[in-house]
């Protein structure tokens, strides 16, 4: 017998899956609508003008070697990542305060993270997440040993954030419990609070002593802005003087996706406090990774670093927002063009990468099965994932599968009636 015997056979990742499964289908007509990675209007992987530019100056420039970097990071990036998060007037203040580590882009970061409140604060060890959220915050925090509690984030009904739903989580929260907060273009539904409700947010947050974790995967794609999409941080931590994490992340903001390049931000009431957390990240990182990659974060820095670089990175990310918002209005429109049951306002209320469509189960199986568009199980589109040469096609198809069902639908209420 194997000393192995015990190890379970785990389901495949969901998405990761229907990306194998999308890559075999061979039809020559398919639509990958699953993975939430930046494509171009010809569906292809686009390296940012400003990544591009980047890595020709790293190319010619002698420090491109391949030694380690300290445990805690490239240190110009940490410090570069600290004051485009909060801002540069506000960084000044509060740099001492700020506890950095390089990570293994949003998810090494929210582990990071993790760790460190579960073994060195004086929180609960529960963790508060939206429902629906991204499936990864489930697998970190479970694996962590904290206890994950969810409330309803999406009304169906409507196609928006359910407002009494979260102000009432948030409320019923036991204090020093840990709030996951989606500091923009939330994953998977695309509703976002508005300023107002940030603002009522963080006030619960701060009465009932709760603890903010920013995601911070998606800065830049809600609005094409960086500054304005990080609000909800530079609120919490500016403007009410809190204390919190940020998992920040530039795979999606700088296509960086194989590079992993992402940090984790802690900010604390005091340099001593920052200094001792800072070492505690340090003894994380060492134990786990013993050191992060370089290449990925000397590229990053040099975006945030150099102003013409920074320019550039900023047309780009208003770039790629300006682009799924034209496929968001395209698919909206379309879908009514073509006579698709129900209402579809919502696609274009909704911001950043994802879209939640609101299909059933049985509407997403028929659409992978019969016309090879690949989306999640709960209908989440990554928006990107359209363009020009196939909106159309992904529009009627939808059409087609709703009024199909509702004929179904229609057909068995109609036998039911007659037993």
């Amino acid at each position: 017998m194997s000393v192995f015997e015990s190890a379970p056979l785990f389901p495949k990742d969901a998405i990761f899956a229907l990306t194998a499964q999308y890559n075999h289908d061979p039809s020559p007509v398919k639509v990958n609508l699953g993975q939430g990675s930046y494509r171009d209007g010809a569906g292809l992987p686009w390296v940012l003008p400003s990544v591009r530019e980047s890595r020709r100056r790293l190319s010619s420039d002698q420090k491109l070697h391949h030694e380690y970097l300290p445990i805690l990071g490239l240190p110009e990036f940490r410090s570069a990542v600290g004051k485009t998060l909060l801002g540069a007037q506000a960084h000044i203040a509060i740099e001492s305060k700020l506890a950095v580590s390089q990570s293994l882009s949003g998810t090494g970061s929210l582990h990071l993270a993790g760790t460190l409140l579960r073994d060195y604060s004086g929180l609960t060890h529960q963790v508060l997440l939206s429902e629906p959220t991204w499936s990864n915050h489930h697998l970190i925090f479970s694996s962590l040993g904290f206890e994950v509690r969810t409330f309803r984030y999406y009304d169906a009904t409507t196609g928006s954030l359910d407002w009494k739903s979260y102000a009432d989580a948030l409320h019923a929260a036991e204090p020093k419990s840990i709030v996951v907060l989606h500091a923009c273009a939330h994953n998977s539904t695309g509703c976002d609070p508005t300023r107002e409700q940030w603002t009522e947010i963080g006030r619960i947050i701060k009465a009932k002593s709760l603890f903010p974790l920013f995601d911070a995967a998606y800065l830049g794609f809600r609005s094409g802005n960086f500054d304005q999409d990080a609000f909800s941080i530079r609120h919490f931590v500016n403007d009410l003087g809190l204390e919190a994490a940020v998992a920040v992340s530039f795979a999606k903001n700088m296509g960086l996706y194989g590079e992993r390049v992402g940090a984790t931000v802690l900010v604390t009431k005091s340099e001593n406090v920052a200094r001792n957390c800072e070492s505690v990240l340090e003894r994380i990182q060492r134990s786990e990774i013993s050191n992060p990659p370089a290449y990925g974060a000397k590229v990053a820095t040099q975006i945030l670093s150099d102003e013409s670089l920074r320019s550039m990175w900023f047309e780009d990310l208003e770039t790629m927002s300006t682009r799924i918002g034209t496929m968001r209005q395209s698919l909206c429109d379309l879908l009514v063009k073509s006579g698709a049951p129900g209402s579809w306002d919502h696609i274009t209320q909704q911001t950043g990468m994802f879209g939640f469509l609101g299909l059933s189960h049985k509407v997403v199986l028929q659409l992978r099965r019969q016309y090879h568009i690949y989306m999640a199980d709960n209908s989440r589109i990554s928006i990107a994932g359209l363009n020009e040469s196939n909106v159309v096609f992904v529009a009627k198809a939808i059409a087609d599968c709703l009024r199909a069902e509702s004929i179904s639908e229609a057909t068995s209420s109609c036998a039911a009636s007659n037993l």
